[in-house]
């Protein structure tokens, strides 16, 4: 497999450093190399880009604001990106905007190839994932922390979307916190199988218990039904309510 890859630093030395990693690696390809964010972006809108390298103190556009312009792409084809940075201070806002992982200048290149490594797995197990929810759509991959977790549909009782997070809760009574919008996940969960039935709740229709006019039980929780979503969930189960 094959990553096409960007870079992207306002520091010269910086990214001749990192573009020398890339094209050193078999498995990544160089697409292009970037000291603006603003110029990175516009090669971002017109060409896949699989991987971004990226800064995150640059004049005009931040690494930070530059990834969160990334967030309303479909999971499926958003480039994913990999922090570079000399100050840690940045680790949480990276891991909030769905950094893969975060490289602490000054790196050498065994640690950027681990780095490379975890966005080829990644990519690796999104492939896969695509192809099961596409033909048999019995699993999804849910980003926990730095690594991808394995869920099964079947497992899946119900998931509340929390400030950051979604909460994932299991038919066993545990729960996986991911970082994902509701919007992201409601893309990945195969609409036969699933309802949005609040801004803050999508449900797995085989798990229902009961149904009122307002709420569904699952799991014995009761979840209420927001008014904009009450149209579609009565056209899916008849006339339920």
């Amino acid at each position: 497999m094959s990553l096409n890859c960007i870079a992207v630093d306002d520091e010269p030395l910086a990214l001749g450093l990192i573009t020398s990693f890339i094209k050193q690696t078999p498995f990544l390809n160089l697409t292009g190399s970037f000291s603006s964010g603003i110029k990175a972006l516009e090669l971002i809108n017109t060409q896949p880009i699989d991987i971004i390298f990226l800064d995150i103190q640059m004049p005009d556009l931040t690494g930070l604001q530059l990834a969160k312009t990334l967030e309303g792409i479909d999971q499926g084809v958003r480039p994913r990106v990999i922090f570079t940075t000399a100050y840690n201070s940045f680790a949480i806002e990276g891991y909030k905007v769905d950094a893969l992982d975060y490289l602490l200048k000054p790196f050498d290149y065994s640690e950027f190839l681990m780095a490379a490594n975890k966005a080829k797995n990644y990519a690796e197990l999104l492939k896969q994932n695509q192809q099961i929810t596409g033909i048999q759509e019995e699993y999804i991959f849910l980003k926990v922390e730095y690594q991808l977790v394995k869920v099964a549909l079947k497992d899946i009782n119900f998931v509340e979307g929390l400030k950051d997070y979604v909460k994932v809760q299991l038919t066993d009574g545990k729960f996986i916190l991911s970082l994902i919008t509701m919007k992201g996940l409601e893309e990945k969960l195969p609409a036969q199988k699933f309802i949005r039935v609040h801004r803050s709740f999508i449900i797995a229709i085989d798990k229902i218990e009961s149904i009122t006019k307002t709420s569904v039980l699952i799991a014995g929780t009761t979840i209420n039904v927001g008014d904009q979503y009450k149209e579609k969930l009565k056209s899916m189960l008849g006339n339920w309510f």
